[in-house]
């Protein structure tokens, strides 16, 4: 993922969730995060247990979350450069006599060479301020540790959804109620590994009406209006295949499919694991030969614990997970 993709999955994030912006730049944006963020990205467990228990209103935290660094740096660096410009240019007109008002105050000067400013300088106050001590500031860049906690609030908040097809309305007025049918939606991940390894995405959706199977369901919602309600004027036709029938046919699909792959990356990786496991185990022969009773003991330890690691890395082996899934009614074609 590049910046821009990072910056897009993270917004979205932020306004699923409720969160509200208080600054956007095009490298970092500053919110006040939702009740539901908070509990999410802070690790503040015992705060929203007290707040719970006690009914307290709640303060959420802001976060600066910045995307593009290199470009926040640079723009930092050029305004210091502008800045400390300005004051030398201040220096060389402070130098010129000036023409004291009323209060005593230079005219044409604003508070900021008031003599509070003259000492304690002014700072600029406000809710895009970036200045330390302010609002927490964190990089989210690619494998980062708040962009990898972010992945992990999305994938625990959105295992499952139930959602509806949109109707359209000028149809809708024109034939009354419209019939939805059900369909069990299963993204899975399949894994190829081995001391090398390929993953892959598929999207199954199973017609609860007949049993069909559909491969890339994915595709087909994806250009769909949906909405987590039941639209009006629409009725849900009574699913003849229940999930656990549904969940059947996917894992029945995905084991033919596997079986009509290629699986000589197998074989190879199988061959790899001999000779590993015969150069260790010529090695180890010969090394605990003459050895005492306790320095023999921990060289066949290390010995297995070898071993161990060679299968754990060259085994071939095939995973099959659930990423997430959840139920569509659309409208019948």
């Amino acid at each position: 993922m590049n910046s821009k993709q990072i910056q897009k999955f993270t917004q979205r994030y932020l306004e699923a969730t409720g969160c509200h912006v208080i600054e956007k730049h095009p490298a970092y944006v500053t919110v006040k995060l939702s009740p539901e963020a908070d509990k999410r990205l802070t690790n503040r467990s015992y705060y929203w247990g007290f707040v719970e228990r006690t009914g307290a209103p709640p303060e959420t935290m802001s976060f600066t979350f910045v995307f593009d660094p290199d470009k926040l740096r640079a723009e930092a660096e050029a305004k210091a450069a502008k800045e400390q410009a300005a004051n030398e240019q201040g220096n060389q007109a402070a130098a010129i006599p000036q023409v004291l008002g009323p209060s005593g105050q230079p005219l044409g000067q604003a508070g900021a060479d008031s003599i509070l400013g003259r000492y304690f300088g002014v700072t600029p106050v406000g809710p895009g301020t970036l200045g330390p001590g302010r609002i927490p500031r964190e990089e989210v860049t690619f494998g980062s540790k708040r962009l990898l906690q972010l992945f992990d609030a999305v994938k625990s908040a959105g295992k499952f959804v139930q959602l509806f097809e949109e109707p359209d309305h000028s149809a809708r007025s024109a034939a009354g109620s419209a019939g939805y049918g059900s369909y069990l939606c299963v993204n899975a991940k399949i894994e190829l590994e081995c001391d090398m390894k390929r993953d892959e995405l598929h999207s199954f959706g199973v017609d609860l009406a007949t049993g069909e199977l559909l491969e890339s369901f994915h595709h087909l919602v994806s250009g769909k209006k949906l909405t987590p309600r039941l639209p009006p004027n629409v009725y849900i036709a009574r699913p003849s295949v229940t999930l656990a029938r549904a969940r059947t046919i996917v894992e029945q699909h995905v084991e033919k499919m596997l079986k009509r792959y290629d699986h000589s990356w197998a074989a190879t990786a199988q061959e790899r694991l001999t000779d590993e496991l015969a150069r260790v185990d010529h090695y180890y022969e010969d090394a605990v030969k003459g050895l005492e009773e306790e320095p023999k003991r921990e060289a066949e330890q290390q010995w297995t614990m070898r071993r161990e690691e060679l299968e754990w890395q060259y085994r071939p082996r095939i995973r099959v997970s659930v990423v997430n899934g959840g139920l569509f009614h659309l409208k019948r074609p």
